[in-house]
């Protein structure tokens, strides 16, 4: 089986092709840095399972689910992601993702969720799944809830410094477009202007934070 492997961070890739070496799993790895890339090769290699992070440089990895799961509906993706909220997670469930893992899940975990949605299943990390059992018993919801998918990358992508123009390069839409949607979400957040979207992005937590492990290339990423 062809596994392919998204993140950003060559330790992390590193890191899952140790993890599945050590586990004796009779696979192919490939690997991309970026959601583009992991489209491309998405196309050209039919992988059985994508392991895609969600905070990647360009293209996210909402964006990527929707455009994998367009060009292939039975396609088998496991979220491996240091976001472990509750918008984050519902969006990737609900974008096509089969199955979601944090990055602090022990590696016997993380073997399982692998397992179960390359065959066929699903799979969501334990405390997760118990995190939004009682949000939903409770009535809890995320700032960022009522927001589409689109919104929330375009959020994410001024977090990460991305002028309009870029986000519409990045996103393959208009200039226009990207501004109006711009406006619009000012007006659903109640914010004043752009700085104030960018706060409220990293606020709620649309930005990846540094991984722990990051300057420890011994420890396998969890």
């Amino acid at each position: 089986m062809k596994i392919l492997i998204v993140d950003d961070h060559p330790i992390v890739r590193a890191g899952l092709r140790r993890l599945l070496a050590a586990a004796q799993a009779q696979t192919e790895v490939l690997e991309a840095a970026e959601g583009r890339e992991a489209l491309r090769l998405f196309k050209k290699q039919r992988p059985g399972l994508t392991v895609l992070d969600l905070n990647l440089p360009g293209v996210g990895g909402l964006e990527v689910i929707a455009r994998i799961k367009t060009a292939d509906p039975s396609a088998r993706i496991l979220i491996l992601s240091m976001h472990d909220d509750q918008i984050h997670v519902t969006r990737a469930l609900r974008a096509g993702a089969a199955g979601y893992v944090s990055k602090t899940a022990p590696p016997n975990e993380l073997l399982e969720a692998i397992e179960r949605v390359a065959g066929g299943g699903t799979y969501l990390e334990r405390e997760i799944a118990e995190d939004l059992v009682f949000s939903h018993l409770r009535g809890l919801s995320h700032p960022l809830s009522a927001l589409p998918s689109r919104d929330l990358e375009i959020l994410r992508l001024l977090a990460a410094g991305r002028t309009l123009p870029q986000i519409a390069d990045t996103l393959g839409l208009g200039y226009k477009t990207v501004a109006n949607q711009c406006t619009q979400i000012k007006a659903k957040l109640g914010a004043a202007g752009t700085a104030d979207l960018i706060r409220i992005a990293i606020r709620c937590g649309l930005t990846e934070p540094d991984l722990p492990w990051a300057e420890k290339p011994d420890r396998l990423p969890s």
